[in-house]
């Protein structure tokens, strides 16, 4: 979620010496200039938090101490103490500063409520923000105006059952209280892709882990989880059937945990029909391995940002469910992204075995409404593209793209009949999709184990 806190105008009192008059005149309109080309006052901020010292109120154990959301990984993390409210994380920027933005990265255990507030003497605290409805993801606070050396993040509501945890927490500003010059800023936030493309790159796959391990040459899910990681994407997609067969939490842990487990913390997962399967249970396993990444808001459906995408991963075994359907118009509604992507279990087009699915169409029809871009399935094991369509089946520019990438680890299922704009077809081989995301487009592949590209899609512009 991308929130905003105005700032108050500032007042320039004019020299009385003319010549400084017009150089200030002419520093104030380059500047406007400036800041008309990014958009934003705080764009050439630098970034002030980097590694500094950082305390929390507790923390849920060893690994997960309050310098974890302040090193630059992502991968690492705070995590507060589970159960309790309220939890605060502070970091000591070193100097007194005006600090402009703050941004944070919240793990599945987020705050529904929370204050942004600064200090001078890390005793007396001015609120800078306040969040009353967060939803996870990535809170984007930009156009503040507060100077302190202290910042901490003072959380209220827990958004889960669990606690507060923060990939990482960014702050902006100038040390000392300065004004910000057009100089660049030295210590940029970290990106493996070129800045300003909001690019960034996902992996996913759905049928995946059967009740096999490494120690069987023919056992699938090990060498796509291999794949999966030489790759490293900014985080991971599930489409269901995550494991095999009835889904049952010890099955979780003998199998899936041992391959695609590995970076289940970059996992963001749905459910499949396997779930429901489960004899403690309908989602019983599935829920009690993921925890709070799987019901970051409580429910098996939820949503979150990356860069100028907002996806939407659903729960398709209840889409008769009243509660799930408002919730997604609701989504969409609030979303202030400029293109969508959403996932899934069962497609609702596809040329294999299990074929068209029409309870994806009510959601197909809410999501094309919404003018969204892509949807990702699961649920046929195969590999399998189509042209933008509508719900209906027509082809249109305007449609949205389907991916089905059911390949992940599970038995392949045969190609049987062919869909009305499907593209390409893959059946046999095993592998991954990598997606590739920029602030305005998309591309995939569909990459083998062995590495080798199978297929690559075309590059397609957000609507």
């Amino acid at each position: 979620m991308r929130l905003y806190a105005s700032a108050p105008p500032r007042r320039t009192t004019p020299s009385p010496a003319f010549l400084l008059t017009v150089v200030t005149a002419a520093l104030c309109l380059i500047g406007g200039l400036l800041l008309a080309a990014t958009g934003r006052a705080d764009a050439a901020d630098p970034l002030l938090s980097r590694g500094k010292p950082a305390t929390a109120s507790s923390i849920e154990d060893t690994g997960y101490e309050p310098a974890k959301a302040f090193d630059g990984d992502g991968t690492t993390r705070w995590a507060s103490a589970e159960g309790s409210d309220p939890q605060w994380l502070k970091v000591d920027l070193g100097a007194p500063s005006a600090v402009s933005r703050v941004k944070l990265v919240w793990e599945a255990a987020y705050a529904k409520a929370y204050r942004v507030e600064i200090s001078a003497d890390n005793a007396t605290w001015t609120r800078l923000a306040t969040e009353t409805a967060g939803n996870g993801g990535t809170d984007d606070w930009t156009g503040l105006a507060g100077k302190g050396r202290y910042l901490r993040i003072y959380g209220t509501a827990r958004g889960t059952s669990y606690g507060y945890s923060l990939y990482e927490a960014e702050v902006y500003g100038t040390p000392d209280g300065t004004t910000p010059t057009s100089t660049p800023p030295t210590t940029p936030p970290p990106t493996s892709q070129p800045p300003g493309t909001g690019a960034f790159t996902v992996v996913a796959a759905g049928d995946i882990a059967a009740q096999c391990t490494a120690s069987s040459s023919s056992c699938a899910h090990p060498k796509t989880a291999a794949q999966a990681q030489r790759i490293n994407p900014a985080f991971y997609l599930t489409m269901g059937d995550n494991q095999y067969d009835d889904a049952r939490l010890s099955d979780y842990r003998n199998y899936y945990d041992k391959t695609w487990g590995v970076f289940k913390a970059k996992t963001r997962p749905v459910p499949g029909n396997h779930e429901t399967y489960d004899p403690a249970g309908p989602l019983a396993g599935y829920k009690s391995y993921f925890g709070a990444i799987a019901y970051p808001q409580g429910e098996p459906y939820y949503s979150y940002d990356q860069g100028n995408w907002h996806f939407i991963a659903l729960d398709s075994n209840s889409f008769d469910d009243p509660d799930q359907i408002q919730w997604l118009k609701d989504d969409l509604a609030r979303t202030t992204k400029g293109c969508v992507a959403a996932y899934f279990h069962h497609p609702l087009y596809s040329s294999g075995g299990h074929g068209n699915d029409p309870v994806s169409k009510p959601v197909w029809q809410i999501l094309y409404d919404a003018k969204a871009d892509l949807v990702l399935n699961g649920h046929d094991h195969h590999y399998e593209r189509f042209a933008p369509q509508d719900p209906n089946g027509r082809a249109t520019a305007d449609g949205i793209l389907e991916i089905v990438g059911g390949m992940g680890g599970a038995e392949p299922y045969p190609i049987e009949t062919v869909q009305p704009n499907s593209q390409k077809r893959i059946s046999g081989p095993y592998g991954v999709l990598k997606l590739d995301f920029t602030d305005t487009t998309y591309t995939w592949q569909y990459v083998g184990t062995d590495g080798q590209v199978r297929d690559t899609g075309p590059t397609y512009t957000c609507h």
